[in-house]
């Protein structure tokens, strides 16, 4: 990656690159655990009764069209600063019948083109880490949520048992960079993926930034002994 870019623009570049494959890769290198954690929130979400929702960094659309299949009566207003993310996400959107109910926008998180309160939730799907802002994207975020609306984040955490922290390295700082490799034909993306997970917020120190920006009653829940968290985030 040139030193000289931005954090933003690096990493807008590496998903251009790897739109194409990234669905396939995604799926085989969590062996589709992901598809389960993307379930967990779409069922939070229908729970909060959000109707109009904001799907931040929506990539290829996965979530946003998990929400808008199983979330009656809901539109989605995906948004991603990847043009070719959203390109792979319109055609799906298309193909599953789904145009109507969710709407895309090429923007990044800290600068969002809706109004004060214009959902009634937002979710962010392994997203977070990867904003050269983080506490200005949650801040503009929190802004376009309703009062009484929810921010739901899914994101990776390194797991607190040793041995499953140990395993957890070994597959992905070695095995999952060469795979993504020989598949994407990258030379960093799956090298960047796991060095942002590290380099990410513990589950308590996010917890905190959520609050320090506004959102109160902050839940967090562990998933697969904590590879990835699911914050439940309300703005009052």
């Amino acid at each position: 990656m040139d030193s000289k870019k931005s954090k933003g623009e690096m990493v807008r570049g590496m998903f251009n690159d790897i739109a194409p494959t990234y669905d396939r890769l995604n799926h085989i290198l969590s062996f589709d655990i992901d598809k389960l954690w993307r379930k967990r929130v779409v069922k939070i979400v229908r729970k909060t009764g959000a109707k109009h929702i904001m799907d931040m960094a929506t990539g290829t659309g996965d979530l946003a069209i998990a929400m808008a299949q199983k979330i009656e009566g809901t539109t989605i207003y995906g948004a991603d600063f990847s043009s070719e993310m959203l390109a792979v996400a319109e055609k799906k959107i298309a193909a599953l019948g789904l145009s109507e109910r969710i709407s895309l926008t090429e923007c990044n998180a800290e600068n969002i083109p809706l109004e004060d309160g214009a959902v009634d939730a937002a979710t962010v799907a392994f997203g977070v880490r990867n904003f050269e802002h983080q506490r200005e994207a949650l801040t503009e975020m929190k802004r376009t949520i309703k009062s009484g609306g929810y921010l739901i984040v899914l994101e990776f955490s390194n797991p607190r048992f040793a041995l499953v922290r140990w395993c957890y390295r070994l597959y992905s700082h070695y095995i999952l960079p060469a795979i993504g490799r020989l598949v994407s034909k990258h030379a960093t993306a799956y090298t960047y993926l796991p060095d942002s997970i590290d380099k990410f917020a513990s589950p308590e120190a996010f917890t905190a930034l959520l609050r320090e920006v506004g959102f109160e009653s902050v839940e967090r829940k562990s998933q697969s002994m904590g590879i990835a968290h699911i914050y439940i985030a309300h703005k009052a």
